[in-house]
C-alpha cells in the first residue's frame, strides 16, 4: 500500500501554476505527485549547471524526463554552462557540504529560475532542494528569497514586499514526502545518486566511476 501524504500546500497568492527548480527525479518524485494532487499545476526547471561530468548532469536529466512524461509535466532545460557555475563558486571550492559553496551554488541556479520564472510570466518558484536533509533550509530559503522580488510569509531574508516573482519557502521534508519519495524512487527504479552532483562533493569511490 501506498505511503499516503499529509501535507497541506498554501501557494503564495494562490497561484495555480509553479515554476519548481528540480535538482533531480528522486528528490522531485514525490514532490510533484503532491502538487497534482492538490490541482497545482507545477512546471519542471532543471537548472543544475552544477552536475560535473556532463555525462552525469545527462543521466540525471533523462530520469527528470522520463518522470515528467509519466506525469504529464511540461519541462524546460535550462542551459548546461558548468563554466559560469565555476566561476560563481571560486574561492569557495574547499567549503564543506552546507558551507558558503552550497549557498553560493542555490544563488547561481534559483537565480536562473527566477530570472526564467519573470521572462515566462510564472508568479512562484520553489525547488526540490528542500527535499534533500543533506542540505540546509536556511541556506536555500535566503537565496531563493534574494533571488525572487517577493517572499512567502514566515521567511525573514527579506521583507514581504510586492514583486514579480514569490519564493514559496517550502519544507518538503515533512507530511509523509520522504516516505512516499522512497517508495516512488524503487516504482521508477530511478538512478538515485548518493552526492549532490558537482566535483567538489564527490566522494573518493564517484571519482573512480
Amino acid at each position: 500500500m501506498a505511503v499516503k501524504t499529509h501535507l497541506d500546500l498554501n501557494v503564495p497568492g494562490g497561484a495555480e501554476t509553479v515554476l519548481l527548480h528540480t535538482c533531480c527525479a528522486p528528490c522531485s518524485s514525490a514532490i510533484l505527485e503532491c502538487m497534482l494532487q492538490h490541482g497545482i499545476r507545477p512546471v519542471i526547471f532543471y537548472s543544475n549547471s552544477n552536475i560535473y561530468p556532463y555525462e552525469e548532469y545527462d543521466h540525471r536529466r533523462t530520469e527528470c524526463v522520463r518522470y515528467a512524461e509519466k506525469l504529464g509535466v511540461e519541462m524546460v532545460e535550462d542551459e548546461y554552462d558548468h563554466e559560469a557555475w565555476l566561476r560563481a563558486v571560486k574561492g569557495l571550492e574547499g567549503e564543506p557540504e552546507r558551507g558558503g559553496r552550497c549557498l553560493q551554488c542555490f544563488r547561481f541556479r534559483l537565480g536562473r529560475a527566477a530570472d526564467y520564472a519573470r521572462a515566462h510570466g510564472y508568479p512562484v518558484l520553489t525547488t526540490t532542494l528542500a527535499s534533500s536533509r543533506w542540505k540546509s533550509l536556511a541556506q536555500i530559503d535566503c537565496a531563493g528569497a534574494e533571488v525572487c522580488d517577493s517572499v512567502s510569509p514566515g521567511d525573514n531574508c527579506l521583507d514581504n514586499a510586492c514583486g514579480q516573482v514569490t519564493w514559496w519557502q517550502q519544507n518538503w521534508r515533512k507530511g509523509g514526502l520522504q516516505e512516499r519519495r522512497g517508495e516512488i524512487i524503487r516504482e521508477m527504479d530511478f538512478y538515485n545518486q548518493l552526492w549532490c552532483g558537482c566535483e567538489f562533493s564527490m566522494r573518493p569511490e564517484d571519482k573512480e566511476k
